[in-house]
């Protein structure tokens, strides 16, 4: 009976430890948390109050939520700050890099005014623009409608390399005011478009304006650093008509005003259109300020049978009556004949070289100045795969020999020395900074 008891006795408590064991298991592997449920959506408020809860405990016990091994920082949180640190100096890093790479690159804008058969000397214009100049141009060519599919053609022909150097744009002849075809046959033909550029190409801010006979013998980019010589109230640039009054057009037979004692010329006429759209000009005809483009037609209808040079003329009645708008560059920047053939009179170009040649008078396409024609058949002529040295400027120089008899052949260094020495200077951006190790 008592061997019998205990058995019963040892056999409830079994049976009781059963029981809470079972019972205990079943609380431990109860339902998760709904926010821990699989397949629950995240954006539901008690998740996204979880997020808030936990997200940051986790990341303050473990360094591992950002990447970053625990036993890679065995100071534990002061290191882990000092990484995070470190981080954002290097996002910070990336983020100027990428913003130096996606700066938008310079552009300086050119315009020329090509009409009849002034194609071929448009591309070379263009032609020595791009061979000299560092930084990106946008040519804007105004001509004929039969000519745009003509320079398309011809520049789409160049190689890639120099095609990457500029952009073009191709627009008619158009005026916006008064009589086209009085205005087209102003002067030359289609010259007297120079004067509504500033209405017609809105979006621009400044540009360099120059005539189809004219040739850079250095980079465009020097003359466009000239715009930050302005003052507050210039808004063009031009070069004086002549060096000396006493045998200059202007002080000796104009019939209308004139800026200064001797005209000025515009066959190179840097433009700020933002400054010449805003400004009320002083004038003649009535007491108050005109705009740019309502001063236009009554100054033509009101000159129009004293004026010789065409647009030049009105330019030069315009900075008459307004002189504090206009910035005067020296004469080497608008090289003409008339600073050789009497004498040369032009001192910085002597000191300093020619850096813009105008051929005006046609002398690129006769014998009259042999100088200025060897500098055009070189330039016209150089095939643009070849050595600038070997291919143009030597070639140039040999040629020089057979003009010294002439007044403006006889002093060569005038026409050489800023060709050589921009060559070099293109040889050095182009060449020789691409081949040292990069520090």
């Amino acid at each position: 009976m008592r061997i019998h008891c205990k058995v019963v006795a040892i056999a409830v408590c079994f049976g009781v430890l059963l029981l809470f064991y079972f019972w205990g298991g079943n609380v431990a592997d109860g339902p998760l948390p709904k926010e821990f449920a699989v397949g629950v959506d995240r954006t539901s408020p008690s998740s996204v109050k979880l997020d808030r809860d936990v997200a940051p405990k986790l990341t303050r016990k473990s360094p591992s939520v950002l990447g970053v091994r625990s036993e890679d920082h065995p100071k534990g949180r002061k290191n882990w700050k000092v990484t995070k640190r470190e981080g954002n100096v290097k996002v910070k890093s990336k983020g100027r890099a990428a913003a130096r790479r996606t700066h938008v690159e310079e552009v300086m804008h050119l315009a020329m005014v090509a009409c009849g058969n002034r194609l071929d000397e448009t591309l070379t214009l263009v032609k020595s623009a791009v061979l000299f100049s560092l930084k990106k141009i946008k040519f804007h060519i105004f001509t004929e409608d039969v000519l745009i599919p003509q320079f398309k053609e011809k520049l789409s022909q160049w190689p890639h390399f120099v095609r990457a150097k500029f952009l073009s744009s191709l627009y008619p002849i158009t005026f916006s005011v008064g009589n086209a075809d009085e205005w087209k046959k102003l002067f030359k033909p289609c010259a007297a478009q120079r004067l509504f550029l500033p209405v017609i190409l809105k979006d621009v801010d400044s540009l360099l304006y120059v005539d189809t006979d004219v040739l850079f013998l250095r980079p465009m980019d020097d003359i466009w650093r000239m715009l930050k010589s302005f003052n507050s109230t210039q808004l063009a640039a031009m070069a004086p008509e002549h060096e000396v009054p006493k045998i200059g057009w202007y002080s000796r037979f104009a019939r209308h005003p004139f800026y200064g004692i001797s005209g000025v010329n515009s066959g190179v006429m840097l433009m700020n259109l933002t400054r010449i759209r805003s400004t009320l000009f002083k004038n003649s005809m009535i007491a108050r300020g005109l705009s740019w483009e309502d001063l236009l037609h009554p100054l033509y209808q009101k000159y129009k049978n004293h004026i010789t040079w065409g647009d030049q003329d009105l330019l030069n009645i315009i900075f008459h009556y307004n002189p504090e708008c206009l910035f005067i560059f020296p004469c080497q920047w608008n090289y003409r004949p008339d600073h050789c053939m009497y004498g040369s009179n032009c001192k910085g170009a002597e000191e300093e070289g020619v850096s813009i040649l105008h051929g005006n008078r046609g002398v690129y396409h006769d014998e009259k100045q042999p100088a200025f024609k060897v500098v055009y058949d070189g330039i016209h002529d150089f095939p643009f795969e070849d050595n600038m040295f070997q291919s143009l400027f030597y070639p140039i120089q040999a040629k020089f020999l057979d003009t010294v008899n002439t007044l403006c052949g006889r002093i060569p260094q005038v026409f050489l020395k800023q060709i050589e020495k921009t060559m070099r200077k293109v040889f050095e951006e182009n060449v020789i900074r691409h081949i040292r190790p990069n520090n």
